[in-house]
């Protein structure tokens, strides 16, 4: 998990430091890799590989999107939901985070290897 404390001016003009959290678990990465011709892995290499810089944005984005929740109080469970991942993506502060990852290719690995599981045993491709 990525606990990320971010400082943004809102829309209102008020400056506003937040702590935000993203986490893929191993069975949503599982997911993302068999639902992926050829795997995940490939396809960032390739995209990645192509500087196809279209594609990159809309890696980040999705990733963003399907990593980003809230943690429950008693820290058992980590919501996610549609809702939840537009009303973020809606905020300054997304925006200053998309800045920071398509803009820095050293913000952006650091983002995705807090985001992404360490899997020993990856699924086999498809």
């Amino acid at each position: 998990m990525l606990k990320k404390t971010m400082t943004y001016v809102d829309f209102d003009g008020v400056e506003r430091t937040e702590t935000f959290y993203f986490n893929l678990t191993k069975a949503e990465l599982a997911e993302m890799e068999l639902s992926t011709k050829g795997g995940l892995a490939e396809k960032i290499n390739a995209i990645v590989a192509a500087e196809n810089g279209e594609e990159i944005i809309r890696l980040f984005k999705d990733v963003i999107a399907r990593s980003y929740g809230e943690k429950s109080e008693d820290g058992k469970r980590f919501v996610k939901s549609e809702e939840l991942s537009k009303a973020f993506t809606q905020t300054q502060a997304y925006s200053d985070l998309f800045m920071e990852l398509s803009t820095s290719a050293e913000a952006a690995s650091a983002f995705i290897n807090g985001v992404v599981p360490v899997m020993e045993n990856p699924p086999p491709k498809s």
